[in-house]
């Protein structure tokens, strides 16, 4: 029987928990750890009144080598889900290469001090995965994961060459606060604040914080204002992409989520350098952390949809088309199913499923992958089981779902 260890208990790692053990066939026994056991116990605790699976439990600093490597020993693990903070990708990395073990993550590194991320780290260490005989699968959550697959099959079954692709990320969740953020606000808050980038003809092109503005008319969810963010999954799809020119990534924003991130900006919240307060060191952005709703408590208020995609222009046979691949979620039938939000969801479930074809086989190469670099179609199809169905259309080559720019 499989062994899988699953590192993280928050909202995703609880939808990652939920799922692992839907699917226990595939992933045996399975052990949730985090710094906060209590944590990964209620999760536990609540897994087994729905599914009827155990899961074991276990505490463990994820900035740590050491304790890490002693944990997958302990567990036996057959792979490692790391669904902790972006922080520590590297460490676990570094654990799973030291015992054996394959890796997945959803998310890339991030270094606590500098609000940037990228690969270049973690791609580093394909030799290094190679020489241990195991793979490492890179971003397997919604966006980054869920998409890249999305940008593949288009490539496998749309294309000859994509020329341009627009990402399109909307939450219509509405979960009754004034300001809050659907996964952890240190992670999220840093990536909209950021400088926004895209690729196009060979170059990246770096714009103002919500410098570019379209409105998008997603599907079920009506025409939203979508600011030009930088992603980490355009880092990967145009090395894997071909013909393409140009990739960008949207994001859904309100008037009010916007207009509380620049008062936050303006006061010095979103700072990430420590500051002195009555003799303590503090970094704001930590402080402000810890005054916000934990995400993984919007489950049981969010209402309304998700809806994540990708819209994309090339050539077939000669002639230019257009494909829009998306993805519909419902927060309240999320938390009916798992007892989190559709944020949370759409994450936890694609880090199963990329967990799941590794297991099995499907998915099963030696060193440091992207989503977009397995056959899609395995992928695509769990998607529409596991509870994320997702929908094509085919659209002349001028048609566009842009209400303005």
């Amino acid at each position: 029987m499989k062994k899988t260890l699953i590192i993280g208990a928050g909202g995703v790692g609880n939808v990652v928990a939920f799922k692992c053990a839907m699917n226990v066939q595939t992933f045996g026994n399975i052990t949730l750890a985090s710094r906060t056991v209590s944590k990964c116990d209620t999760i536990a605790t609540n897994v087994k009144e729905k599914t009827g699976v155990t899961l074991s439990t276990a505490t463990v600093d994820a900035d740590s080598v050491s304790e890490l490597v002693e944990l997958i020993n302990t567990t036996q693990a057959d792979i490692v889900i790391n669904v902790a903070l972006p922080y520590q990708d590297l460490t676990i990395m570094d654990a799973c290469t030291q015992t054996g073990v394959d890796y997945l993550d959803t998310a890339n590194y991030e270094h606590p001090d500098t609000a940037k991320f990228e690969y270049k780290e973690q791609w580093a260490k394909d030799q290094q995965f190679k020489d241990a005989n195991i793979m490492a699968l890179l971003g397997s959550g919604f966006d980054p994961g869920v998409t890249n697959v999305f940008c593949a099959y288009a490539q496998k079954h749309y294309f000859d060459e994509i020329h341009t692709i627009d990402i399109l990320d909307c939450n219509a969740g509405d979960h009754g606060y004034p300001f809050a953020t659907n996964f952890n606000p240190e992670i999220n808050l840093r990536e909209v604040s950021a400088k926004g980038r895209y690729w196009e003809n060979g170059s990246w092109i770096e714009t103002d914080p919500m410098e570019i503005k379209q409105v998008w008319d997603y599907p079920e969810v009506g025409p939203k204002d979508s600011y030009l963010l930088y992603h980490e999954e355009m880092e990967s799809l145009i090395k894997h992409i071909k013909g393409l020119k140009r990739i960008r990534f949207f994001m859904t924003f309100g008037e009010s989520y916007l207009t509380h991130m620049k008062c936050l900006e303006n006061v010095g919240m979103l700072g990430i350098k420590s500051v002195e307060h009555k003799g303590q060191k503090i970094i704001p952005m930590e402080f402000l952390a810890t005054l916000l709703p934990d995400p993984a408590s919007l489950g049981p208020r969010t209402k309304g949809k998700t809806n994540i995609g990708i819209f994309a222009k090339g050539v077939k046979d000669g002639v230019e088309k257009t494909v829009y691949i998306y993805q519909i979620t419902d927060h309240e039938s999320c938390y009916a199913e798992v007892l989190s939000q559709g944020v949370s969801y759409t994450t936890g479930v694609p880090a199963m499923i990329g967990a799941k074809l590794m297991l099995e086989g499907t998915w099963q190469a030696k060193g440091v992958y992207n989503m977009e670099q397995f056959n899609p179609d395995p992928f695509m199809d769990e998607l529409m089981t596991q509870g994320l169905p997702w929908k094509v259309m085919e659209l002349d080559a001028n048609d566009t779902r842009r209400v303005d720019t």
